[in-house]
């Protein structure tokens, strides 16, 4: 069968249940916020300091739990470490549902965070290597459709039992517990990725002909590899400030800079979660095709445009619409997505997720360092604040275009591995 023909039903699968992931990592991301900061605040009496830890601390285990999973990845499998992950996920949330005393919370959001760092990492790469060739890209993709139904289905929820204080931010958190559960129990039908296996193998058999030469983390910082790594690691730093700044300081720089109000923000910021999800579907469709660098483009150009309108004309209404709608547009065809194909076509079986988790984690630590200059540079200059984010927002697209197209891709490094029972080498 052709690498155009429709991917067997156990790619889609493999694909669903890795890239939950993704949906469980909005998931949190959400909830955490919601109801951290509204639901169990007043009724804790959680102080806005507290809250603030407890956010920030979310997202530097996750950094951590990045680097630590996406090691273990290539070292022990990525089944293991996605089973594992998920349990500390759903112990996680369990600690997060009960509530009281306050130190659970703590004790909670660290679980979850190092559990989503490592998991992410893991099952991306599972669903690259188990995809056949035509297909590898539509897959890896499908996790960001799944991270969008995440933030989806938090926010839906929020909408209906998030005045319902204690009660209702418990159901929130029983809501993520409930769906780890039970992906948790669908993931033990699947198998360890095929190719890592037979990486393994060679490693484990250096007179083997098809040896595997990249396994070895130094490997990360010399070349040929050093070059995919860093710029993945650019790009995704660079594409996620903007992104960032947006997800955690778009109420602020809305309700600050506009005078507008947090149920209004909230209400057009789920205006734009269809556009992203019908675009995410398109691109499906053409990320495995040689017309993805002209969508790439597209994509770029329109967060470009986004963040150039506040920049040059100041940040008002129109404005900051104009950088939700467009982003949420132009980001199902470039940013996180894109970087996660990446990540998976550039390199080596047996560093995979290692370089995956490392990028990763150095992105989010920029954004991290970043975040605690924003509300003030907002404040005392926008106008700066806008400039900067355009930059980055340029360099990315620059990346992106002009440095991603002229590296190798990991199989013209080392052949792909193949124990002889690899069926998503072709399609079926």
């Amino acid at each position: 069968m052709s690498a155009l023909a429709p991917p067997p039903g156990r790619t889609w699968k493999v694909a669903v249940l890795a890239g939950m992931a993704s949906y469980l990592d909005a998931g949190a991301l959400v909830t955490s916020g919601i109801v951290l900061g509204g639901s169990y605040a007043e009724v804790l009496s959680l102080d806005a300091g507290t809250v603030g830890v407890l956010l920030g601390v979310q997202t530097l285990v996750f950094a951590l739990g990045a680097l630590c999973g996406g090691r273990l990845g290539d070292l022990f499998g990525r089944r293991r470490v996605f089973t594992l992950s998920l349990l500390l996920y759903a112990a996680g949330t369990v600690l997060l549902l009960l509530a009281s005393p306050v130190w659970l919370l703590h004790v909670g959001v660290v679980a979850v965070g190092l559990a989503i760092g490592a998991d992410l990492a893991a099952s991306l790469a599972l669903v690259n290597e188990e995809s056949p060739d035509g297909h590898k890209g539509k897959m890896v993709i499908l996790s960001n459709v799944l991270w969008i139904g995440g933030i989806v289905a938090a926010q839906g929820l929020s909408a209906v039992v998030g005045s319902w204080g204690l009660v209702g931010g418990r159901i929130m958190f029983a809501h993520l517990l409930v769906v780890a559960v039970v992906v948790l129990v669908l993931r033990f039908t699947l198998r360890e990725s095929a190719e890592w296996v037979a990486a393994r193998r060679a490693v484990e058999a250096p007179g083997d002909a098809e040896a595997v030469h990249f396994s070895r983390v130094g490997q990360l910082f010399r070349a040929p590899v050093v070059f995919p790594v860093v710029a993945l690691g650019a790009y995704y730093a660079t594409w996620n400030l903007g992104a960032s700044t947006l997800g955690s300081f778009g109420t602020f720089l809305w309700t600050d800079l506009t005078g507008g109000g947090v149920a209004e923000y909230s209400r057009l910021s789920l205006l734009g979660l269809p556009i992203g999800f019908l675009a995410g579907l398109v691109f499906m469709r053409v990320v495995d095709r040689p017309t993805r660098r002209a969508w790439f483009a597209g994509g770029s150009t329109l967060i470009l445009v986004a963040w150039a309108l506040p920049a040059l004309f100041g940040a008002d209404r129109f404005t900051l619409i104009a950088v939700l709608l467009l982003s949420g547009l132009g980001n199902a065809f470039c940013g996180e997505g894109m970087y996660k194909v990446w990540s998976q076509e550039l390199v080596p079986t047996l560093l995979r997720t290692t370089a995956s988790g490392l990028t990763t984690a150095f992105a989010r630590v920029v954004a991290a360092l970043a975040a605690f200059g924003t509300p003030t540079l907002a404040q005392a200059n926008p106008a700066l604040l806008f400039w900067l984010l355009l930059t980055s927002t340029a360099v990315a697209c620059a990346i992106g275009l002009f440095w991603v197209p002229r590296l190798p891709k990991a199989r013209e490094l080392e052949p792909v591995p193949d124990d002889g029972t690899a069926e998503r080498s072709s399609p079926a």
